[in-house]
């Protein structure tokens, strides 16, 4: 339980800087009285907010204290934006590695990936066939560069 308690609080903050907005405090009744706040430096928050730009990255900081005395603490930092990818960007020649337990079962996953080709990326199609298909017995490999091939 307290291993699932911080990484939940690991998610929650995380899909919060993904999402940008800085989550309400939860199941606090009555602040601590261990912390200055009527000095404006840190604050509970009551509802969600939008998480202000700065022009850095966001961090949040996480913490867990078990009552076994164990206790964690982290800092997160949000990834850096990355372009999506555009797709239909692959020139050349792309395999598409295929495999059944039978020679029926090959030709019929082939049948059905032939029939959404036309709405399939090439390039995308053939790395995860590549990465992820299973190795069974009977395999086959259709190479081309165009949907056509």
């Amino acid at each position: 339980a307290q291993a699932a308690a911080g990484v939940a609080g690991v998610i929650k903050m995380v899909m919060a800087m993904r999402h940008g907005v800085l989550p309400r405090t939860l199941h606090v009744d009555e602040p601590s009285r261990e912390v200055d706040w009527g000095s404006g430096a840190v604050a509970l928050l009551a509802e969600e907010v939008a998480w202000p730009e700065t022009g850095r990255p966001r961090r949040s900081a996480v913490s867990s204290f078990g009552i076994s005395g164990t206790n964690a603490h982290v800092v997160l930092e949000q990834a850096p934006e990355v372009a999506p990818a555009t797709g239909g960007g692959h020139t050349g020649v792309v395999p598409w590695v295929l495999s059944a337990r039978s020679e029926v079962a090959l030709r019929a996953r082939a049948a059905r990936l032939a029939a959404r080709a036309g709405e399939l990326d090439l390039a995308d199609v053939g790395l995860s066939l590549a990465s992820i298909g299973a190795g069974f017995e009977r395999r086959a490999v259709v190479v081309g560069s165009e949907r056509a091939e």
